[in-house]
């Protein structure tokens, strides 16, 4: 599961197995530091394209250099497929959009023509027509007259639905998680096929059976279900399946990263990837991830495949994403405290005893630098990371979790926003924030991946959560996690174990960020009317709105009006606590449990509806920031050089533009030119 940073109010928000929230939130209000290296690109409507470095570079061999540049190749030569799974028709918007952009040579001064170039960098940004984060239809502000002028003048065609439905209102969300609808027929996400419904995918998949119920299968994680003569059929990702062409090319860069892998573990861990991209078979798929999570030596690390589950409305199907690491040995020696500590963690949580881990195994966890992502991973990254997702796996082997140290400094100096002093309650807060702030945040996402995702159990017999939590999986998986973070957070346990100075003041700082937050400053994203929908955003208002209620009798948290202004002030830090713990005692009974009512009572009680009165006055206070409230980044470019044949040097080279890096994978990793 991940932990998307988008920048926001917030870097404390976290992340599911961990996939993507891509999970945790840059929080907007956050101090900030200007460095030498220029970490901004440019900034387009909502979005703002940063760049990062890779520390420690020159100190790899080039063996290990190679190992990173293949890795690299890897990933990107699967972009595509993340672009057809978000949606059927974003592979032939995106070419006759980038022949536009490359060939017109007509007037580029006009209002059309800027929203024109506007449109297609948001398409490139969210790898489709739909909003990466909020999941609607990203609007032209430019006619389809104007379209049909530039497509005709430029000699590309674009017609019928492709071309219909960047106006009108069909697929009007890639991702729907509404309740009381058919969530699958009413999903863009090109995980299913025409008339497919919720009924239908519940239905097949009971009749799936795992040889060993103890380990179950990931049915659904790497296949499209469609209908064929009424028949529901899997069309499954595999060499000579569904995306065999990017697959094989994928499979050649894999088995060079093989041929140099640092060791035995890492090699073989690389061969059981190749084989299940070249199979597609679920059995290989697990005993590729226990190898994986095994394989803890070395300098360089990669997640690779289908993997989070976030864009399927009932969570079966994974996303194509992949992320390239190199160990940062200093800050992972640093935090390594944590994973040392985790059974002391689970032994002393809220838990019910029954479903505390008696002996949690294998959690690992590091701080490493990004060389380089793709698919879901990218442009839009997460910052941290703890996988596998398989609860057996997690409970029997373990999971290795990581921060992307480099991708969270570069959100950290990418410029300060000056939105902190707009929402916070007093001159209190502020000096908290600037104090403590970034470190709480770190914290918070270490704690999130490492004892969070691998905390708790299920009870006997209870099926996994995609199949009894259903819809609210993702989002319930991500509070919890979320809510063991905030409930050590405030906790003496990190003073000795020497992760901080004052751990009073860091929980305080910790707690003061996620609820300004939760309750006001992520609704900068929304527009005024909509509900919340995306998981990650769910689980940060319905954990803050159900403290804030429970607590209204004590006054823990107070709903202030100063100047004609809102904004909620702690007044019992110690209250907040408690009412963290209780909630994450509740949460965990939930998933133990599988108990759908209860998931669903409280995600749609606390984490869908917002103040509407609240939510006009954010956005009119944020009117005056100019900064964008989503971030993302261009990938450094490794440059192999060669002699004879052979590798003799790799270099990096930072992109200029957006626009320069997006046209280039297009032409370079364009391995799907029809896949319907």
């Amino acid at each position: 599961m991940k932990l998307k940073f988008v920048l926001l109010f917030m870097v404390a928000a976290l992340v599911l197995s961990c996939g993507n929230d891509k999970t945790a939130t840059k929080d907007e209000t956050k101090i900030e530091a200007q460095q030498d290296f220029d970490y901004n690109v440019e900034q387009f409507a909502d979005i703002k394209i940063l760049r990062y470095q890779i520390p420690g570079w020159d100190k790899l061999s080039l063996k290990e250099q190679k190992l990173v540049y293949y890795l690299t190749q890897a990933g990107l030569s699967g972009r595509d497929i993340m672009w057809d799974q978000n949606y059927r028709h974003n592979l032939k918007i995106r070419n006759a959009l980038e022949n536009v952009y490359k060939n017109y040579n007509g007037d580029k001064t006009t209002e059309a023509w800027n929203a024109f170039e506007t449109y297609l960098k948001r398409v490139w940004f969210s790898n489709g027509i739909h909003h990466h984060y909020s999941n609607d239809k990203l609007k032209p502000e430019f006619s389809s007259d104007y379209l049909k002028q530039l497509l005709a003048e430029t000699n590309t065609t674009l017609e019928g639905e492709p071309f219909d439905v960047i106006f009108n209102d069909k697929d009007a969300k890639k991702v729907n998680q509404a309740k009381g609808v058919d969530n699958v027929a009413l999903s863009a996400v090109n995980f299913y096929g025409p008339n497919v419904t919720n009924a239908d995918v519940i239905n097949f998949y009971k009749q799936k059976k795992s040889p060993n119920p103890e380990k179950p299968l990931s049915f659904g994680l790497n296949s499209q279900l469609v209908k064929e003569n009424g028949e529901l059929k899997e069309r499954v990702y595999k060499s000579g399946g569904l995306y065999g062409e990017a697959i094989d090319e994928i499979v050649k860069w894999l088995e060079l990263a093989k041929g140099v892998a640092e060791n035995k573990a890492q090699g073989d861990a690389l061969g059981l990837l190749i084989e299940y991209y070249k199979t597609g078979d679920l059995q290989t798929w697990d005993d590729y991830n226990v190898a994986w999570t095994a394989a803890t030596e070395g300098n360089i690390d990669y997640i690779n495949s289908f993997i989070e589950v976030y864009n399927d409305p009932l969570g079966y199907r994974g996303s194509y994403e992949t992320i390239v690491q190199i160990n940062d040995f200093d800050m992972s020696q640093k935090m390594k405290v944590l994973s040392d500590n985790a059974q002391w963690f689970e032994d002393n949580s809220t838990l019910m005893d029954a479903h505390k881990k008696k002996n949690v195994v294998g959690v690992t966890y590091k701080v490493v630098n990004v060389a380089g992502e793709a698919g879901d991973a990218s442009p839009s990254t997460p910052i941290g990371v703890n996988l596998p997702n398989a609860n057996w796996i997690r409970a029997e082997v373990g999971s290795k979790s990581v921060s992307l140290g480099n991708i969270i400094n570069a959100y950290n100096n990418a410029g300060s926003t000056g939105r902190l002093k707009e929402f916070v309650h007093d001159e209190e807060e502020y000096e908290l924030e600037k104090q403590y702030g970034q470190l709480a945040d770190k914290l918070h996402t270490a704690l999130h991946e490492v004892i969070g995702h691998a905390s708790g159990q299920l009870n006997p017999g209870v099926g996994e959560t995609k199949e009894t939590l259903k819809n609210y999986a993702s989002t319930l998986e991500e509070g919890r996690a979320d809510l063991v973070g905030l409930y050590y957070l405030y906790n003496p346990k990190l003073q000795e174990l020497g992760l901080v100075d004052d751990w009073k003041k860091v929980g305080m700082a910790a707690y003061d960020g996620y609820i300004r937050n939760g309750l006001m400053t992520q609704l900068i994203r929304l527009n005024l009317g909509d509900d919340v929908e995306e998981a990650h955003m769910r689980n940060r208002q319905w954990v803050s709105a159900w403290v804030f209620e429970k607590g209204k009798k004590d006054n823990v948290i107070e709903k202030v009006t100063k100047d004609g202004k809102t904004y909620f002030n702690i007044n019992d830090y110690d209250k907040l606590h408690e009412l963290f713990g209780e909630l994450l005692r509740e949460t965990q009974r939930i998933k133990s449990e599988g108990d759908y009512a209860a998931v669903e009572a409280l995600v749609e009680t606390y984490g869908v509806k917002v103040d509407q009165d609240v939510h006009a006055e954010v956005l009119e206070r944020n009117k005056q920031f100019t900064s964008a409230p989503y971030s993302g980044f261009v990938n450094p470019v490794l440059v192999a050089k060669t002699e004879n044949g052979e590798i003799t040097k790799i270099s990096i080279e930072q992109p200029k533009t957006f626009e320069e890096q997006m046209l280039n994978y297009s032409e370079n990793y364009n391995y799907l030119p029809e896949v319907n």
